[in-house]
């Protein structure tokens, strides 16, 4: 899951570490999307409406927010490496559960339960990757990618078992996956309880009390911002394909809203490039302007522009989450990263469900020029967060910088 250049710098240890924390983040997606599409099949085997099928794993995205809280301070007060092999066990039972599931309780039971595991890999995973790559930004973005790969491949592969096989195999083939991969990474990945103590107590840039608190307050808005936008684009955007470019088949619209995620995906390594270049802070204001000129843009075109103006909002989104990482890594301690990280995963995967509500309900009243304006409005807010945020540490970032300089 990653390639050799990428990684060529760090010892083999740490390479290791990096390849299960890639593989992590595209299981990690892969098995909270299994559950849409199996749905998909249960209507004909239990005779239920869709609406009524669907809403059993509403727990398990509601878990996967909410448990990222206790994952990432339980995390950083026991064992990482311990946690992360908790999150392929737990996952790979889970999924075994709901598999073998005789009713559909008993199914929703265990897809509470994938939500609560799953929930581990974001503020323990990502803590870990930080530590493990020193930031790299091109590591960074690779893990993104990695993730996204996981969200594109879950809805085939899926598809493909359920048909070929059955729905309980498309659970049971990745519980088979998920075990196998927990036993092989305690082999090879060293326990670190011993390390826990020895993280650094301080942040790389050091920042006042008071600026401080000012900072955690502007992440708190820059996450509701992040997850808003995100998920209300991404869901939104097959729909607003089919409606803004007329006479498109299904297939048309699955290709195109494809090729601006592909391309999305392909802007967050180029961002993990440029941060190597590029100070977080002012690069996370620059990709937030980004999305709110894409998503403000796309509310005045129609046709091949649209295309272009949504692909500049996906470049925006995708790009923003590789240095939204990187920015917390560089005012967040080490020993406290993982409860930090909690807390933003908490807030943008609890925004998910705002989302599809805000989109329902906004689509019903004025159609995607709502959607959009109302977005546009959330990228805004969003853009000011960061340009503020790069205003207030420009600062001890000079500082800093001043620091590293050789005396003359």
């Amino acid at each position: 899951m990653s390639s050799a250049s990428d990684l060529a710098p760090f010892p083999i240890e740490t390479r290791r570490s990096i390849w299960f924390l890639n593989w992590a983040h595209a299981l990690d997606h892969y098995v909270m999307l299994i559950f849409p599409t199996v749905v998909l099949g249960l209507e004909a085997v239990y005779g239920r409406p869709y609406g009524e099928l669907i809403a059993l794993g509403t727990a398990s995205f509601v878990a996967f927010g909410v448990f990222s809280l206790p994952a990432g301070w339980l995390a950083d007060r026991w064992s990482r490496r311990n946690m992360m092999a908790l999150f392929y066990f737990g996952c790979g039972v889970s999924l075994a559960a709901a598999a073998l599931s005789p009713t559909l309780i008993v199914l929703a039971c265990a897809l509470f339960l994938l939500g609560m595991f799953a929930a581990i890999y974001h503020p323990v995973g990502m803590a870990m990757l930080i530590e493990a790559s020193k930031a790299r930004g091109r590591t960074l973005a690779f893990n993104g990618v990695c993730g996204n790969l996981g969200v594109a491949l879950a809805a085939g592969v899926t598809a493909f078992i359920a048909f070929y096989f059955t729905w309980r195999a498309a659970f049971a083939v990745p519980a088979v996956v998920c075990i196998a991969t927990g036993f092989v990474y305690l082999w090879i990945v060293p326990d670190d309880r011993h390390h826990g103590a020895k993280r650094n107590s301080a942040p790389a840039v050091r920042v006042s009390r008071a600026l401080a608190v000012a900072i955690f307050g502007l992440f708190i808005v820059i996450a509701l911002g992040a997850g808003l936008a995100f998920n209300i684009v991404t869901v939104a955007l097959p729909k607003l394909v089919d409606e803004r470019i007329p006479n498109l088949t299904l297939k048309e619209v699955g290709w195109i809203a494809t090729a601006v995620f592909v391309a999305g995906g392909l802007a967050q390594l180029a961002v993990g490039r440029l941060v190597e270049w590029i100070a977080p802070h002012i690069l996370f204001a620059i990709v937030t302007a980004l999305l709110f000129a894409g998503v403000t843009w796309s509310l005045f075109v129609t046709g091949p522009m649209l295309m272009v103006a949504l692909t500049v909002a996906m470049v925006g989104l995708y790009g923003q989450v590789t240095v939204n990482d990187m920015v917390i890594a560089r005012y967040t301690a080490d020993a406290w990263r993982g409860r930090v990280y909690a807390v933003r995963y908490f807030l943008v995967f609890i925004s998910a469900g705002a989302s599809v509500a805000a989109i329902a309900y906004l689509h019903s009243r004025g159609g995607f020029d709502l959607v959009l304006f109302v977005t546009a409005i959330i990228a805004f807010v969003f853009f000011a967060a960061t340009f503020v945020l790069a205003l207030l540490v420009a600062k001890p970032e000079s500082k800093r910088a001043a620091v590293a300089q050789p005396a003359e």
